[in-house]
């Protein structure tokens, strides 16, 4: 007992006695615990960083700039992760010993950790960042320009009086018909540029969006009024501001938008433009700008080109001026014209100049003007060369696009359905059928002239103008269309219709729907085609003959009602629409082929998202070719769906609840889209590709059995039960397949095994990309391949391969798999730690053994490499004459790595595999280089003394980008012998935490750098000089060149930052010119003495002169030591400087000032 006490109390005193008599004796006795802390705070210092840089990333996908303190503490948690690495593999070491360290490396250890553990901890409570970026404005508008311009003597003298009006007054009308060449350029004159389109019947709410969009405005309020008045503030603190409101129609008030302008802001300037003069005189335009028509000969170019005629003096040359000078010097005319009679016969062109010589009833002066007779006369075209009824469909195509908003991009499959729906191409008997003739029908239109392309494939535009003539079309005769945009109030009913559009009819901004009266479709027999948007129907007469209904954003009460008065119905789609329910009233629909159901909800409860059907519903619409049911729950029993002989195309979101029947299996399909588990889908992306999703998923995958033959998107996440892609769901399957994802499958340890397979295996063919993400039991792409196993056609068409966090990975591509793999243009490996190899050998010692090079990946464009800390190898014994499409190679963060690439000469001694673009961060051995007529290591690229070390020739002439980062041990980054490394067309160079980089070039090297554009380093604190001084260059160096003057002449950009020992930047005695420099940033480089200086001393004159004539910025930040600009008694003209900022230069001699022609002068004092 009394031991027991004794030995507590001298562990007690003990502990006081580290505790108060002095720090240093925790080191001794407190090791373990120290060794603990600094651990668990570097760790969770990593994890905290991976968890903010995965914020970033997104931040930046997002377009947003990210916040400078964010920024700032990446910097410092990455430079405390880097500095306290060896401090972490000591520890790590010593865990290895058997015996312990001796007391005092352990005291000096102990205090080095109890030093940085305070740093780290403050860093990680610093790390909470609410959010990493914002959104920053737009940069506005550069050029504007229609794509069939032709810049006439008219645009060019309108544009010339443009650019001088713009000058002294605020509102310029230009009036004139559209695509005779109404466009804008900035010229740099505005600070912000902003264009909207009004068209006839404008939003402003949606015009606000735009703008505010333009200055980074979030709106905080909700009305009209209200936006305006932020909106208005916003623009007021811009100072020059170039507002272009594009096709307006009559007087409108640009305060309603929030348009500040005149007296409220003189910096604003108003472009608008219009089809008609009134409207610049209701407008108060200042300046009014008439564009007039082409000239004769403006007009025949442009029309033979169009027409795709040669220069010459044929008779069908001839007979085509005529017809161009009929079209009036309208170059929509012109355009629509040419291309409806190109390639047609001299007979038909005739024709065509006879048909516009004797019509003269096609022209109204108001609206369409000169250009109504031409597009007639296009329009009929479309029937000649084919059969009358083709003709007649490729015509009604035509029409359908007038049924859309102006100015919209029409979905092609909305059309399609349009189309179905007034009996397009009957003898076509499946959906499918009439889709394909739909589609070629468009392309048709296009080529004419008639409709133009948009950015995106599945989507086409009509232009106004265009429409127009079509409204005209469709207001008389046997196809009548209504159309109405932003609808008040009802129209008065005159007659029957074969299709009606009601577009966004709602009251105010609310959304609030136009409710249909119970009498307006009382006489409406012959009606074939109904779109309706934000209406709300109650109940309607009959419509016998109706065969396409599309709703969205609709609310339909006494929806079976409704279906009962439609038995003609063959395409139905409800889009965010509200119904009571679906009930057995559907089967009643016995035409109904076709039925999409996106984000249905029950009218007074849209909270609620589940779609029921009654039982058996589904199976008794044995008519139905497509089904699609896009709400994020529904009751579909699948079973239901092989009752249904017909279907030949399937969009479904389902939950795995619905895979409880063991022996379903999905039918044969077309096309698809099955979304099952935890992956969204949008109506936007239905059947675009045969795509199939699967999420959380642990039945078997034979329900599928029949969709993987066809399938063009795969993705996987979180299915379990698998081992491999190939042969568990099937050997020869997938080979239609381009797009394979598998996220998170978790047993999943090869995509293809073979080690069964006694013949060739055929498995994704076509695939073209492929996307690995986090998946843990990963060991390799194909199992079981040897050069002795029959030919293997799987993955042969790779283009783009992404792998991250599969650690298991050793190998991403054995040298069989890899020579089969021609296409492959880009490779982006990240955070795969168990990753030894890219291209090369299962096991490390069968390096050296083989000696064979293989031939592999010869379109390989882009390498990029990061976060893979066991990476040694990229491309063992891979000969790189295979390599001559690499473009762009970016390594980071892989400090095991030994060599990317084994380079060779070709058979012209030339150099092979130099990427444009090298990035290196954080990497061991970057480039190992083998010639064979040297037989010795000939270049060495990585974080040594000397980055490229040269003996003999050679030259780097595709490089174009070299970025250098932190390579900490880097001294030189060239050696300087006599035509040795030759880098003649590298345009950016890239220097950072290269601490002790000493100079970036000598004389020989930067006199090759001729096409050098950006310059820019930052964090080389052992740099003095960036071009060594010629009493610096050893006697082996030198040469007849070194007496010519060093000369940068396409030099644009210098940004030096952090130097701390630099001295100065350029000598004049060695750099003769900077003709081309337009910004030069030079902050925080303390010792920084002179921006220019003279290498020799010698005397110039009081008023020696240099200019700088296209210098646009200049900063000169945080200089403490910088006392002159440039050598003493030069005096520098800097006559395009926009931007100078001076700050905390104390020392600084030279005084800038503006002359009388308002140029900056810099004198330095002698």
């Amino acid at each position: 007992m009394a031991e027991s006490v004794a030995s507590a109390a001298v562990e007690n005193v003990t502990n006081q006695a580290i505790t108060y008599a002095s720090p240093y004796l925790r080191y001794f006795f407190c090791y373990g615990e120290i060794v603990q802390d600094f651990t668990n705070q570097r760790n969770a210092l990593k994890l905290r960083k991976q968890r903010v840089d995965t914020r970033v990333d997104e931040a930046k996908r997002q377009i947003e700039v990210i916040y400078e303190d964010v920024e700032d503490w990446l910097k410092r948690a990455e430079k405390e992760l880097e500095e306290t690495q060896d401090l972490q593999d000591e520890i790590d070491r010593i865990k290895c010993f058997k015996w312990g360290p001796q007391w005092g490396w352990r005291y000096c250890l102990s205090k080095k950790l109890a030093e940085k553990t305070p740093i780290i901890s403050k860093l990680l409570e610093t790390s909470n960042f609410a959010q990493v970026g914002y959104r920053d404005s737009l940069q506005g508008i550069e050029f504007i320009t229609s794509t069939d311009f032709m810049d006439s003597e008219s645009s060019k003298s309108a544009l010339n009086q443009i650019m001088e009006a713009i000058k002294v007054v605020n509102m310029i009308g230009l009036h004139g018909m559209p695509r005779i060449g109404k466009h804008a350029r900035e010229q740099k004159l505005f600070d912000k540029v902003v264009m909207f389109t009004m068209s006839q019947n404008p939003s402003i709410r949606t015009i606000q969006d735009k703008v505010a969009e333009m200055f980074g405005l979030y709106f905080h309020t909700n009305t009209e009024e209200g936006r305006a008045e932020e909106l208005f503030r916003s623009m007021q603190r811009v100072n020059k501001i170039l507002v272009i409101v594009d096709d307006l129609w009559e007087e409108f008030k640009l305060e309603s938008i929030g348009i500040p302008f005149g007296d409220d802001h003189k910096g604003c300037k108003i472009l608008l433009t219009t089809r008609q003069q009134q409207v610049c005189s209701k407008m108060k335009c200042q300046k009014e700008i008439q564009l007039g028509i082409l000239s004769k000969d403006e007009a025949w170019v442009l029309f033979r080109d169009q027409a795709g005629l040669e220069d010459d003096c044929s008779i069908l040359n001839e007979v085509a001026k005529e017809v161009a000078g009929e079209c009036k010097g309208l170059p929509l005319a012109i355009v629509t014209v040419a291309k409806a009679l190109k390639d047609r016969s001299l007979d038909e062109w005739r024709d065509a100049n006879q048909r516009f010589k004797d019509s003269t009833h096609l022209y109204d002066e108001e609206v369409l003007g000169g250009v109504l007779e031409p597009l007639k006369l296009s329009y009929d075209y479309l029937k000649k060369g084919i059969n009358q009824i083709t003709g007649n469909h490729i015509q009604m195509c035509f029409l359908l696009c007038s049924l859309f908003p102006e100015d919209a991009e029409i979905r092609i499959e909305l059309l399609i359905m349009c189309g179905i729906g007034v009996g397009l191409f009957p003898y076509a008997n499946s959906i499918e059928d009439k889709r394909k003739k739909i589609v070629d029908a468009l392309k048709k239109l296009q080529k004419s002239g008639l409709l133009l392309e948009t950015d995106v494939a599945e989507r086409i535009r009509m232009h106004d103008v265009v429409r127009d003539f079509a409204h005209w079309l469709t207001s008389t005769g046997e196809n009548r269309f209504m159309v109405k945009d932003e609808l008040k109030e009802w129209p008065d009913m005159d007659g029957c219709y074969t299709a009606i559009a009601l577009w966004n009819c709602s009251r105010g901004w609310k959304g609030d729907s136009l409710v249909v009266s119970n009498t307006f479709f009382e006489e409406m027999k012959a009606l074939q085609l109904l779109y309706l948007k934000r209406f709300s129907l109650k109940g309607f007469h009959s419509l016998p003959n109706l065969k396409t209904l599309w709703c969205e954003n609709c609310k339909l009460e006494n929806f079976s009602s409704l279906l009962t008065n439609m038995r003609s119905l063959e395409i139905l789609a409800l889009i965010s629409t509200e119904i009571d329910e679906i009930n057995e009233e559907l089967v009643e629909l016995s035409e109904l082929k076709y039925l999409h159901l996106y984000d249905v909800r029950k009218i007074g409860n849209k909270s609620v998202r589940t779609l029921n059907f009654p039982p058996k519903l589904v199976s008794r619409l044995t008519s139905l070719q497509e089904l699609h049911v896009i709400n994020y729950e529904n009751n579909i029993n699948l079973l239901e769906l092989n009752s249904l002989s017909s279907l030949t195309a399937l969009a479904l979101f389902l939950s795995t609840n619905q895979f409880s029947q063991e022996d379903f299996v999905f039918p044969k399909l077309q096309r698809y889209n099955i979304v099952v588990g935890a992956f969204n889908i949008t109506d936007r992306e239905v059947l675009t590709i045969r795509r199939l999703s699967i999420g959380n998923f642990s039945f078997s995958l034979s329900a599928f059995k029949n969709l993987f033959c066809n399938v063009g998107k795969l993705e996987l996440t979180k299915v379990s039960g698998l081992k491999n892609i190939v042969p568990s769901i099937g050997k020869n399957v997938l080979n239609e397949l381009a797009s394979l994802q598998l996220s998170s499958c978790y047993d999943i340890e090869f995509l293809i095994d073979i080690t069964r397979d006694q013949g060739s295996t055929v498995a994704c063919s076509n695939l073209v990309e492929l996307d690995l993400y986090n998946m843990v039991s990963l060991k390799g792409l194909c199992y079981g391949l040897s050069p002795s196993h029959r030919a293997i056609a799987s993955l042969t068409r790779l283009k783009v391969v992404t792998i991250k966090f599969c650690d298991k990975l050793k190998t991403i591509f054995s040298p069989c798999l890899a020579q089969s793999m021609l296409c492959i243009e880009e490779l982006y490996i990240k955070n795969c730690d168990g990753v030894e190899q890219v291209i090369g050998f299962a096991q490390e010692e069968e390096i050296t053994k083989n000696d064979s090079c293989l031939c592999c990946c010869p379109k390989l464009r882009i390498l990029e490499i990061e976060g893979c800390s066991s990476l040694k190898y990229v491309c063992v014994n891979t000969s790189t004459q295979g390599l001559q499409s690499l473009e762009s190679v970016r390594i980071s963060y892989c400090r095991q790595l030994m060599q990317i690439f084994k380079m060779e000469q070709n058979e012209n001694g030339e150099d092979v595999v130099v990427p444009q673009d090298l990035f290196l961060s954080k990497v061991g051995i970057i480039w190992k280089t083998d010639v064979p007529a040297l037989n010795e290591d000939c270049i060495v690229v990585g974080n040594h003394e000397k980055v490229f070390q040269v003996q003999g020739g050679y030259s780097f002439s595709r490089i174009k980008e070299l970025d250098l980062r932190n390579l900490f041990e880097m001294r030189i980054i060239w050696n300087d012998f006599a035509q040795v490394v030759t880098l003649e067309n590298l345009t950016i160079l890239e220097l950072t935490n290269c601490k002790k980089l000493r100079y970036i070039f000598s004389p020989t090297m930067a006199r090759s750098l001729s096409h050098l554009v950006n310059l820019s380093i930052d964090g080389c604190e052992e740099i003095e000089r960036l071009i060594l001084a010629n009493d610096q260059i050893s006697s082996s160096s030198s040469s007849n060149a070194s007496l010519q003057p060093i000369s940068f002449p396409n030099l644009t950009k210098i940004t030096v930052t952090n130097c701390e020992n630099l001295k100065s930047l350029f000598s004049f005695g060695s750099v003769h010119v900077l003709p081309k420099i337009e910004c030069l940033i030079v902050e925080r480089n303390s010792k920084l003495v002179q921006v220019f200086e003279l290498e020799d001393e010698v005397e110039v004159s009081a008023e020696e002169g240099m200019k700088f004539d296209k210098l646009g910025k200049l900063s000169l930040k945080e200089l403490p030591s910088l006392i002159h600009f440039g050598p003493k008694g030069y005096h520098f003209v800097l006559s395009a400087l926009e931007d100078l900022k001076v700050r905390d230069c104390p020392k600084l001699t030279a005084s800038f000032s503006i002359d009388s022609r308002e140029f900056v002068n810099c004198k330095t004092k002698v």
